[in-house]
């Protein structure tokens, strides 16, 4: 898809858009009560803002404005330039601040999803003026976390995958246009195939039709601007993250399940016992997604820990 095309399909969606200092484009949703306390929601890797009813209805149920954004080459959000260096996690909190300055957020509270965990932990540890809570939701650690095989217990097709981002940003990008842009254009139907060894039964039984509805859409407007998006997100994801987890001081929860193929759960054990404070929330039964399915569940005990009731 063309910027053009991007653009369009931004607007037609109901997208706000916002101009970067350094003249990029970030497309925005917005969702839930629009009354409600901010809640900064950072998607998974490949995926860009596309709305979907159970998250809107977790975050209206809560009395939480939801609000995301299409990171850095994602649907209709410019990549990053080039002379701003290698992709890092800690790279997104910027555009997080420009768009919560751009609505006129102040305090609020954040969640990230899997690859989207990271970024939610960044905010914790660089906004704690402005973050009063913190959630990672299936979020990967760290890929030089000391005394965590990072591999263990992952998919072949992530394995393949993130094998690949450490060969750097030529031999990534290859792989990913041969190997990986096929699952982000895969429709709704095709997509169980499609992920393979990705999906436990657990995640299965959980990816009901509006739910695969939703992965598709998403992964196709990660992939509106072929791989670059995800291209940079795989490299923040095998490269140190850019901020210190330990200095991390407003409260943190961790949600994990072991039946999860994607992000193992030695992840979330890993980060739950080195982040400070955190409280964490280890299931043996649950998936990668799965868990969402508890969303308002997990929208509710980030209320508690921000002090919001």
């Amino acid at each position: 898809m063309t910027p053009d095309l991007c653009t369009t399909y931004s607007r037609a969606m109901g997208y706000l858009e916002l101009t970067t200092d350094d003249e990029r484009t970030l497309e925005i949703l917005v969702g839930g009560d629009p009354e409600g306390y901010p809640w900064l929601y950072h998607s998974g890797s490949p995926s860009a803002a596309v709305p979907f009813a159970p998250i809107d209805e977790a975050a209206r149920a809560q009395g939480l404005r939801m609000i995301t954004w299409s990171r850095a080459g994602y649907g209709g959000s410019s990549p990053r330039l080039p002379e701003q260096g290698p992709p890092r996690m800690v790279d997104d909190v910027s555009d997080a601040v420009a768009v919560l300055d751009h609505l006129g957020v102040g305090d609020f509270v954040t969640l990230g999803w899997s690859g989207g965990g990271p970024r939610a932990l960044a905010c914790a540890a660089l906004l704690p003026d402005r973050c009063r809570a913190a959630a990672s939701l299936a979020g990967v650690a760290p890929h030089d976390a000391h005394g965590l095989d990072w591999f263990a217990g992952m998919a072949a097709e992530n394995v393949a995958e993130y094998t690949a981002a450490e060969q750097g940003a030529d031999a990534y990008a290859a792989y990913l246009t041969a190997e990986f842009l096929p699952v982000m254009q895969a429709s709704a139907d095709d997509l169980i195939e499609a992920m393979g060894t990705l999906l436990t039964p657990v995640d299965q039984a959980a990816l009901d039709r509006p739910y695969a509805d939703y992965l598709a859409e998403t992964f196709r407007r990660a992939g509106a601007q072929g791989v670059v998006g995800v291209r940079d997100d795989g490299l923040a994801a095998a490269a140190p993250w850019g901020f210190d987890l330990a200095s991390i001081s407003v409260p943190v929860a961790i949600w994990q399940g072991r039946q999860d193929a994607m992000v193992p759960y030695a992840h979330g054990a890993w980060l739950a016992t080195h982040v400070p404070g955190a409280t964490p929330h280890l299931f043996e039964d649950e998936g990668h997604l799965s868990l969402l399915a508890q969303l308002d569940t997990i929208l509710a005990d980030l209320k508690v820990l921000a002090g919001l009731g």
